[in-house]
Formats: C-alpha cells, sequence, structure tokens
C-alpha cells in the first residue's frame, strides 16, 4: 500500500507540473498582446470577457474549429507527428524542474514537488530540447513545401549552434555545484547564494542561447514571415498549428524556470529561514513555488519585451554570434571560473573577469573602426 500511495503522489505532482506549464503558457499569449498593445500604445484584447482574459479561451475554440486541412502529397503520418512531437518534448522539459522542497502531509508521509529527481537532471533538459528539433525538422520535411522545408533547416542549424554555447556556459555551473541534479544545484543557492553573483558571463551567454532555442526575436529566422511566409508551419491549421505556437509559450515558460533553477536559487527567496521558522516548513515551500514561478514569468515577460524591441538578425548574423562570439565567450567562462575556484575569490575574479573583458571589446571596436574610416577616407 504504501508503494501504491507514493506512485499515486508522484504521478500527482507530474500531473500538477504539466497542468501549471499548460496554464501559464496559455496566458501567455494573452500578456504577449497586452506587452505588445503597451509597446505600441494599442489597448490590447479587451472583449472576450472582463479585461479579455477570456482571449485564450477563444483563441482555443478558434482552432478547434478550423478546418483540420492535410495536403494532399505530404507525408500524413509524419504530419501528423511533427506538432505533437515538439509539444511533448517541450512539456517533458518541465519534468526535472524542482519547483520547490517538499511538503509534509502528515504521518511522515512528504511530497516532493518536482516530477522526477534524478541525478542528471541538466542531461535530461538538454537532451529532450535536442529531441525538441526533430518535431520540427519532421513538420517541415513532411509538408512537401519549399518554404517549410528551408525553415526546418535553419530551425535544426540554429538550435544545434546555439546548444553548443548554451552547453558550456552550464558547465561552469555544473563546476561550481559538482553536481548534474537540478535539485542539488538548487540547494547549493539557498540563503541568497545565488549563481549569478559567480556567473554573470555565463548567465548572458545562457539568456542569449535560449533566445535562439525557443526561435524568438531577434532569432525567429525559422518562421520568417519575410522570406519563408510562416516557415515551418506553413502549411498547418487547426489544433496542429496551435500546438506548435503552445509548444513555444511553453518553452519559453521552461527556459525562464530552467533560468531560475540555474542561476537565481530556483525556489530561494529573501526571509526563507524566517518564514519556515515562524509559520511553518509548508508555508515556507508553497511561498518558494511562488518565488520559482515569479522568477520564471519574469523572464517570459523578457522575451516578449525583446520581441517587441529589436528587430531581427539576418541569417548570416544569427550564425555568426553563435559560431564565433558565444563559443569563444563560453570557453573563456569556464577557463575563469576554473582559475576563481583555484584562487577561492569565486565572486571579485568573475566580475573582474567580466569588466576586463569588456574593456577589451571596447578597445577591439574602437581600433577596428578606426582602421575602418582610414580605409574609407
Amino acid at each position: 500500500m504504501e508503494i501504491i500511495s507514493t506512485l499515486f503522489i508522484a504521478k500527482a505532482v507530474i500531473v500538477a507540473v504539466f497542468a501549471v506549464t499548460l496554464g501559464v503558457a496559455a496566458y501567455s499569449t494573452y500578456f504577449e498582446r497586452k506587452v505588445a498593445a503597451f509597446m505600441q500604445d494599442r489597448v490590447g484584447p479587451d472583449r472576450a470577457g472582463p479585461f479579455g482574459i477570456l482571449q485564450p479561451l477563444a483563441d482555443a475554440v478558434k482552432m478547434f474549429m478550423k478546418e483540420d486541412f492535410i495536403p494532399t502529397n505530404s507525408n500524413k503520418w509524419l504530419f501528423i507527428a511533427g506538432p505533437c512531437l515538439s509539444m511533448l518534448t517541450a512539456l517533458m522539459t518541465s519534468a526535472v524542474v524542482p519547483f520547490g522542497d517538499k511538503l509534509e502531509i502528515g504521518g511522515g508521509a512528504t511530497i516532493d514537488l518536482q516530477g522526477i529527481d534524478v541525478n542528471i537532471g541538466i542531461l535530461w533538459v538538454f537532451g529532450i530540447v535536442s529531441l525538441g528539433v526533430y518535431g520540427i525538422l519532421i513538420g517541415g520535411w513532411a509538408s512537401n513545401n519549399k518554404y517549410s522545408l528551408i525553415g526546418a533547416i535553419r530551425a535544426a542549424s540554429q538550435n544545434i549552434s546555439y546548444e553548443l554555447a548554451m552547453g558550456m556556459s552550464i558547465i561552469a555551473i555544473l563546476m561550481l555545484s559538482g553536481s548534474l541534479s537540478t535539485k542539488t544545484i538548487v540547494e547549493a543557492q539557498q540563503n541568497g547564494h545565488w549563481n549569478i553573483l559567480y556567473q554573470p558571463l555565463g548567465f548572458l551567454i545562457f539568456l542569449v542561447c535560449a533566445f535562439a532555442e525557443c526561435n524568438r526575436t531577434p532569432f525567429d529566422l525559422p518562421e520568417c514571415e519575410t522570406e519563408l511566409i510562416g516557415g515551418y508551419h506553413t502549411e498547418y491549421s487547426s489544433m496542429k498549428l496551435g500546438f506548435y505556437l503552445f509548444a513555444e509559450y511553453i518553452n519559453m515558460f521552461i527556459s525562464g524556470a530552467v533560468m531560475a533553477t540555474l542561476y537565481f536559487g530556483g525556489y530561494d527567496y529573501l526571509g526563507n529561514s524566517w518564514v519556515a521558522e515562524h509559520w511553518g516548513e509548508n508555508v515556507a515551500t508553497l511561498i518558494g513555488v511562488g518565488a520559482l514561478i515569479g522568477k520564471a514569468l519574469f523572464f517570459v515577460f523578457v522575451f516578449m519585451w525583446v520581441r517587441w524591441t529589436l528587430p531581427r538578425f539576418r541569417y548570416d548574423q544569427l550564425m555568426n554570434l553563435g559560431w564565433t562570439i558565444l563559443i569563444p565567450l563560453a570557453m573563456f567562462n569556464v577557463v575563469l571560473t576554473g582559475f576563481s575556484i583555484i584562487s577561492g575569490w569565486l565572486m571579485i575574479v568573475s566580475w573582474v573577469g567580466v569588466a576586463l573583458l569588456l574593456v577589451a571589446i571596447i578597445v577591439y571596436d574602437s581600433v577596428t573602426y578606426k582602421k575602418k574610416k582610414v580605409a574609407v577616407n
């Protein structure tokens, strides 16, 4: 009976994690429209319910009611499998994110607020993210549309390029924590010892790579309407298109949760120990869940803010940034982290290294500008 109850609790936690992820992703569409309206001095959705809060439900009904069209010359099974795979991999990534510490439910039983607690959580994240590109590739190829195929190939090359820099930026985190477990990484950051204090450059690299992995502006070349119409999902309609769009918002939320886990203490917050001492561990844990979701939502807002602020790169600029700038910076960050660990001055060495790097970039840019000016004259 104890084994059965444990399995039931584990399944309930996984379902709850998926439900939170889906709910946040659904209303991210509403908040993106509101953010866009604010940026462009418009009202935004305000018809469906008070302040337009029922707009995501209206969008869902619209998607379900649209004609489910499958191109005649497409590979029908793969055409259906593409969006399903994208949705599945987007949801599976959330399984290893520790949304909170343990909840005590009486009788000595506890609930671990994490879908699955494995000692290779970071490898799980990268493995599932790598599989996500197959959903895009399969959908673009099965559509039998040249625009879709080019968009899918762009997405694959972009994701592979930026996964390298993202993985190398996380190596520095693993050097500090000594573990691949996301739960262990969060526990090492408790009481304000957040990794952002020791890894400012690593966080910046990870953030830029997260934009590219989610195909968000200014890295949305796989669905660049000026060249490729809708990109890899041009031929999709109804809920198949909805799955692709929904997967993008899920990936945004999960990327924010992963960044909060790796760099901003996860479910840690100011006054955590005081709350646990005076109000109990369960209250402190629930506030921690809210803290993690709040941090993740802040990064979702950053994704939206950047989308409605910056123009997209050209494709050659995108690839140049990934291969010739971010990967060398990630390698420099690994060396800098190793030196800071050996010296014992983690924070000082990290920030001094970043300052020296900025000075070197400014000097290099100034010299290059002068050379170009002389050449023009």
